[in-house]
């Protein structure tokens, strides 16, 4: 099973993304994740991204890309994976669909978590709470999801065009439980 999942942050899609990969058994890859474990190789490119991320740059595409490329052909991918916050912009966007192309690899199932800004602003600030997370704040959270709708959410529309019959919406804004079962139908119709 390969899925690429979209939402704005708080939108739960790291949530569903941890119980599909956990109850199918592939990895669920986040970019955040995908870059720590990049970290810990210590390689040159390794050694790079420290010091990119030390002082809090953001990794540039044309290291991030590479990275995301050599992961979903590593053994870890080979049965599936959820990719997670991957592409960001329209550069990652093109890149992506590209690479998957030139290495056959089919996507299963594209899901948008769709939600409202206030129902997101209220779930990372609770998370913010419960986690004691000094990044979620409010002015923090309004210029990630100022971000997400000016750069990552037209790629929806993108991924929506190229892959029609496997690109699905969702309402995140119901309970975990709800969104769970609405996946899981939507995957059973998909004969994935």
């Amino acid at each position: 099973m390969k899925l690429i999942i979209f939402g704005p942050p708080g939108s739960g899609k790291g949530t569903q993304a941890s119980i599909l990969a956990k109850k199918n058994k592939i990895p669920h890859l986040s970019t955040g994740d995908i870059l720590r474990s990049k970290l810990e190789e210590g390689d040159d490119l390794g050694q790079e991204l420290s010091t990119i991320m030390s002082i809090g740059n953001l990794v540039p595409d044309s290291i991030i890309n590479p990275i995301v490329a050599d992961k979903l052909l590593s053994n870890d991918c080979k049965n599936g994976f959820i990719l997670d916050g991957y592409p960001r912009n329209k550069y990652q966007s093109d890149f992506l669909i590209d690479f998957l192309k030139k290495n056959n690899l089919d996507i299963d199932l594209i899901i948008d978590f769709i939600a409202d800004t206030t129902t997101v602003k209220k779930r990372i600030m609770e998370r913010s709470r419960i986690e004691n997370r000094s990044d979620d704040n409010l002015e923090v959270i309004k210029t990630r999801l100022d971000k997400y709708f000016a750069e990552t959410q037209p790629l929806a529309v993108i991924f929506k065009e190229k892959f029609k019959d496997k690109f699905f919406e969702i309402n995140a804004t119901q309970e975990i439980t709800k969104i769970q079962y609405d996946i899981e139908n939507k995957l059973k119709n998909a004969q994935i």
